[in-house]
């Protein structure tokens, strides 16, 4: 055979296997390689293992080495997720108020009567915090060591959360079974106990179990202490000062001044 005749033959075989191919008879193609698995997002366990850390070492004692060997990731990998140890830390303390919300919310019947809705608000809002005390924790470092912000992540949380409750209440004075007031009255002073309850049991220890904690605020706030029929404080108007240089109700700050004015005269006329 000669070289011109052997090409001839190399390229009729070369053809005959592409063809066979081509019909699945004779070679079988390579299969595609596989491509990687998106790695889980483990957002969720950075920020329930970081609000632990945090809590039990502080925020300035806390290295982000320490949270990323308890998640046996590589630092790099935090920093991926939050640019600086205070974005992931204020991320925990955003969690933490997302969790206190889902909480209350998923304890409130929307059906339910008005006041067993604020009542379930009040008992969830305790528990919450009696299964989760290093949260608070969390809270009053953020304080401490982010002074610099405007308004405390719990505070703005309650801000965008106010408006359900508010209108909650303006229909119970609709409806007669509250009495007439500016509602931000209600939502600050019921705000506030919870609030002032949480931190008391933190740092003191609960004398009592959360659920009666709920219970005897819910009773002072929906029925008051004062008896049926008993007068409460009369309208008191704004103090004023004793008279004062033969004026009477004259301001304090006037009457501060007329009384220096005064001596200062006295003390001029002593020999």
């Amino acid at each position: 055979m000669t070289r011109k005749d052997s090409r001839a033959a190399g390229t009729k075989s070369g053809a005959s296997r592409r063809a066979a191919g081509r019909d699945g008879q004779r070679t079988s193609r390579a299969p595609a390689p596989r491509r990687g698995r998106a790695a889980p997002d483990r957002t969720e366990e950075i920020l329930a293992l970081a609000a632990a850390v945090f809590a039990k070492q502080g925020f300035s004692s806390t290295d982000l080495q320490d949270i990323a060997d308890g998640l046996g990731i590589g630092k790099a990998s935090l920093y991926r997720r939050f640019p600086s140890k205070g974005a992931l830390f204020l991320a925990t303390v955003d969690r933490v108020m997302l969790q206190l919300r889902a909480a209350v919310e998923a304890a409130v019947d929307p059906a339910a009567d008005a006041l067993e809705q604020i009542a379930a608000a009040v008992r969830e809002y305790l528990a919450f915090f009696d299964s989760h005390p290093h949260y608070v924790e969390l809270l009053i470092q953020e304080r401490a060591d982010f002074k610099h912000r405007k308004q405390p992540t719990y505070f703005v949380h309650r801000r965008n959360a106010i408006q359900r409750w508010t209108t909650l209440y303006e229909r119970l004075m609709d409806e007669g079974r509250v009495r007439r007031m500016p509602v931000e009255r209600i939502t600050d002073v019921l705000s506030s106990a919870v609030y002032g309850t949480m931190f008391t049991n933190f740092f003191a220890g609960r004398s009592k179990s959360h659920e009666r904690q709920a219970s005897d605020l819910l009773e002072v706030v929906f029925h008051g202490i004062l008896a049926p029929g008993a007068r409460g404080l009369p309208d008191v108007p704004a103090p004023r000062a004793k008279r004062a240089e033969g004026r009477a109700d004259v301001p304090v700050r006037e009457a501060a001044t007329a009384g220096g004015v005064a001596g200062r005269a006295r003390r001029k006329r002593r020999p």
